[in-house]
């Protein structure tokens, strides 16, 4: 019996889905599981020749793309477990933290939403956990105050992130590399919404989750490393749009009235003050990243989705 579900969505990254699954099948032990690969439309060749090294992995291949939650519906539809486990290709493992975490969560008896410590690839801590959207943290982040003032709750989404954090804890929302779902939760929650292309998916399951009474945890017990960014590095424009798009989504679907208007009003600002301030640097360091950077800030301002729109990436 199947008791882990494990869902890898590729797109274009095979030398990623390869170490990925190297350092899966080599760590994890001692738990029935299995892998199911969702190729989101990749115009590179030979996945199928990769996928000779691991047996039993099922590959899912998409003609051409689709957006983030939608082929994370895929693998759940084929998915025989009782758990899913949504698993970025940009990860390595460095033990056996499927086990781990599948472990704490039968050791509680509960339904919850899990996530695990995340690591930079030198091995320092990653952001793990964020805090939901609010109009001060809103007003924090997008005043850089989030950076003066790491720790406090009001002002910072990120404050519970401390890297000698050894207890498990309740959170709002953990990141969404390694996110670890009892099936049973997205059959209630009927599973991620596809309005979200790419980012703020994992959020979105959690505040609903919570919304319901569930329970979202973070366990520091089980680590991997999260190279972060890595299939998106290629095209910062698609990260810089979508990470837009996605937020503003998010405040539609869960924000109404003025705190609606507040949040996007807020999030506006934040883009506004980015503009000069990346594209002054840029000039006075002569680094045509940060000018970059500043465009991109600049032309997301102008993009606005439609309510319950599912915009292409």
């Amino acid at each position: 019996m199947v008791e882990i579900s494990i869902i890898i969505i590729n797109y274009n990254s095979h030398y990623l889905l390869e170490a990925c699954l190297r350092s899966l099948f080599l760590q994890t032990k001692g738990i029935n599981y299995e892998v199911i690969v969702v190729d989101n439309g990749s115009t590179e060749s030979g996945i199928e020749q990769i996928l000779l090294e691991f047996p039993g992995v099922k590959l899912i291949k998409n003609s051409s793309g689709t957006g983030f939650a939608a082929v994370n519906n895929q693998g759940f539809a084929v998915a025989q477990g009782k758990y899913i486990l949504m698993l970025n290709n940009d990860t390595v493992f460095i033990e056996d933290a499927i086990t781990k975490v599948a472990n704490f969560s039968g050791s509680r008896n509960d339904e919850a939403i899990i996530g695990c410590r995340l690591l930079n690839e030198d091995r320092s801590y990653q952001v793990s956990i964020v805090d939901f959207d609010t109009i001060p943290n809103l007003f924090g982040e997008n005043l850089f105050l989030y950076k003066l003032f790491p720790w406090n709750k009001r002002l910072s989404k990120y404050h519970l992130n401390d890297p000698a954090l050894e207890n498990p804890i309740e959170v709002d929302a953990v990141k969404g590399a390694f996110l670890f779902v009892p099936k049973s939760i997205l059959e209630k929650l009927n599973n991620l919404d596809e309005r979200f292309y790419f980012y703020y998916e994992e959020t979105d399951l959690c505040y609903r989750w919570k919304s319901m009474g569930g329970k979202v945890l973070y366990y520091p017990g089980a680590e991997i490393v999260h190279l972060g960014g890595a299939s998106t590095d290629s095209d910062h424009w698609f990260k810089y749009r979508n990470q837009h798009i996605s937020k503003i989504q998010f405040f539609q679907k869960h924000f109404n009235g003025v705190k609606f208007l507040t949040a996007l009003g807020l999030h506006e600002l934040g883009l506004l003050l980015r503009f000069p301030l990346y594209f002054i640097t840029g000039l006075f360091k002569r680094d045509s990243a940060l000018i970059k950077k500043a465009g991109f800030y600049l032309r997301t301002i102008f993009l606005y989705p439609r309510r319950n729109e599912r915009v292409r990436g």
